[in-house]
């Protein structure tokens, strides 16, 4: 049974990536369409990130009463109603609207999820659990390439969306396996804690920023990944959308290697290695060589990603305790999504305004910021 819900976990993981990229990839063809400009995207991603905010902090409250199960599968359906929401809009307008359900289910999901294998799972299975957030996320892409190539953007947002009503039939069907002894194993033990008293715990405030950093990386890397490679590097939309998936397919690899290399280093090492090889590989792109080094600095910069924010939650418990570990996170995604809220349309009006061709040394500054965070974390906590 155990083995059996740890797949299910993996498919909701899948399905939480699936769409993260969509809007990123699609972006250079909507925006015209839309009456829009190239930098609205990063507003759609803030109101998307707004919800997951929200829905972040309330999570241990949402996980208490409902249980990780049930916060999975509502929380799933929400966003595939979203997703054909997507599909239907037909102006900037009606695509901050649909941006809100798709937020608030992505982020009750994330936290609530991410705390149960953090609980109940070794360190191996954190990593493989984002390695299959990786593959929806570099699938999606390729997904709407496809549409793109074939059809419009509209039917790569459908294409999603029915593979987001499936598996939130799986997730209902799959319910009892998250019970355990009790009937109440998938839910968090201890008492829940205000915000005001997760914020006093010390590291509680480096571990904030750091996931600020890193999620302001990851989300702003995806996201303009595709102009960046039109704009600055000449290639077409629909290539330039498949490429975007690059950085989304090193996040993949490295997290299934990452899951690997748990059992020989300790996450805290893992995470400065991966921290490293991030600013490596935003660095790359700053060379003028042509777009196949650019792509390879795209895989570089995913794989640099990869064992950063598995190896962060894992760390969670060990770091802060058990009995509070649902509260911090929820705390986390919160300050994680506000990354990815704020970060990349700080980008958008930069990329408007000057040019796409900031976004290497952007991402590179993240990077550096993320790598002294943590080693502050690690100053105070010891560990």
């Amino acid at each position: 049974m155990a083995n059996l819900l740890l797949a299910v976990i993996y498919l909701s993981f899948i399905s939480l990536g699936l769409p993260d990229a969509l809007l990123g990839a699609a972006w250079p063809t909507m925006y015209p369409e839309m009456g829009a400009r190239i930098g609205w995207a990063g507003v759609i991603s803030a109101i998307i990130c707004l919800g997951t905010i929200v829905s972040s902090v309330n999570s241990d409250r949402l996980t208490r009463r409902l249980g990780a199960g049930n916060v999975t599968a509502l929380s799933v359906g929400l966003t595939a109603a979203a997703l054909f929401g997507f599909s239907l809009c037909r102006s900037f307008p009606m695509l901050c609207l649909m941006a809100v359900p798709y937020g608030l289910g992505a982020g009750a999901v994330d936290a609530a999820i991410n705390n149960y294998v953090a609980l109940h799972y070794p360190s191996r299975h954190m990593s493989w659990l984002h390695c299959m957030w990786g593959i929806g996320a570099a699938a999606g892409p390729y997904i709407m390439g496809a549409a793109l190539t074939r059809f419009t953007w509209p039917v790569g947002y459908r294409i999603v969306g029915v593979l987001q009503v499936l598996l939130t039939a799986v997730l209902f069907f799959s319910l009892p396996l998250w019970k355990k002894g009790d009937g109440d194993g998938d839910k968090p033990s201890g008492r829940g804690m205000r915000l005001s008293e997760v914020v006093a715990i010390p590291g509680v405030k480096a571990v904030a920023v750091t996931f600020f950093c890193y999620c302001a990386l990851e989300s702003t890397s995806g996201l303009w990944a595709a102009s960046y490679l039109v704009v600055a590097k000449g290639l077409d939309e629909a290539t330039a959308a498949s490429w975007a998936g690059l950085f989304y397919l090193g996040i993949t690899g490295g997290r299934f290697l990452n899951g690997f290399l748990t059992a020989r280093f300790e996450d805290r090492q893992l995470i400065r290695f991966g921290g490293i090889l991030a600013a490596l590989g935003a660095a790359s792109l700053l060379l003028p060589l042509g777009r196949y080094p650019a792509a390879a600095g795209l895989v570089a910069l995913g794989l640099g990603c990869a064992p950063v924010y598995p190896c962060m939650i894992h760390s969670t418990p060990v770091l802060f305790g058990a009995e509070r570990s649902q509260s911090i996170i929820g705390v986390q995604m919160a300050a994680a999504y506000c990354g990815s809220a704020l970060i990349p349309p700080t980008f958008g009006l930069l990329a408007g305004r000057v040019s796409v061709s900031l976004y290497p040394p952007f991402l590179l500054i993240i990077a550096v910021l993320m790598l002294l965070t943590h080693a502050q974390l690690t100053r105070i906590t010891g560990k």
